[in-house]
């Protein structure tokens, strides 16, 4: 099954992944492989990604990847077209190329570990606690090295 994505981009940047590469990005980090499911993806400028990292995690500036789970309100079930809406990913465009040129990563491998770090949080997988930390970079490795990318935490603080 897979996971199928709502894409809205709402920054003008000429260097984007395609939708088939945020797909199969999603789709790969997608762990509940057995339902269908949404997610919607909107790629902003650093306005916007810091108006909502002010406004939902009370944190200055533009950040890389925002992620926002789905929850039904009590009381409703509610699927799409048969499909579950696992959540929503907001993802800054130039924090992620900012990032990558720091740590001196390929642009799309960066693109690609964003989208898998936000897909992972919609589905409850955290960083805050170091035992979480180690599964969730555990899981992130491995999928991104699946996908043909160089492990993502090489040579870099893993404390994102």
């Amino acid at each position: 099954m897979t996971i199928h994505i709502d894409l809205q981009i709402e920054t003008e940047n000429p260097a984007l992944p395609s939708p088939e590469q945020l797909s199969l990005w999603a789709n790969s980090a997608h762990q509940a492989k057995k339902s269908e499911a949404e997610v919607t993806i909107r790629i902003v400028g650093i306005e916007e990604s810091a108006d909502l990292n002010q406004t939902y995690r009370g944190k200055d500036g533009p950040t890389n990847v925002l992620s926002f789970p789905f929850e039904a309100p009590p009381g409703i079930d509610i699927h799409l077209l048969g499909e579950s809406s696992i959540g929503d990913l907001v993802v800054c465009a130039p924090v992620v190329e900012q990032e990558a040129e720091q740590q001196s990563k390929e642009l799309i491998a960066h693109w690609a570990h964003m989208v898998v770090h936000g897909v992972l949080h919609l589905q409850g997988y955290d960083h805050i606690e170091e035992e979480e930390a180690l599964i969730m970079e555990g899981l992130e490795t491995e999928i991104i090295m699946e996908l043909g990318y160089p492990a993502p935490y090489q040579d870099q603080d893993t404390s994102q």
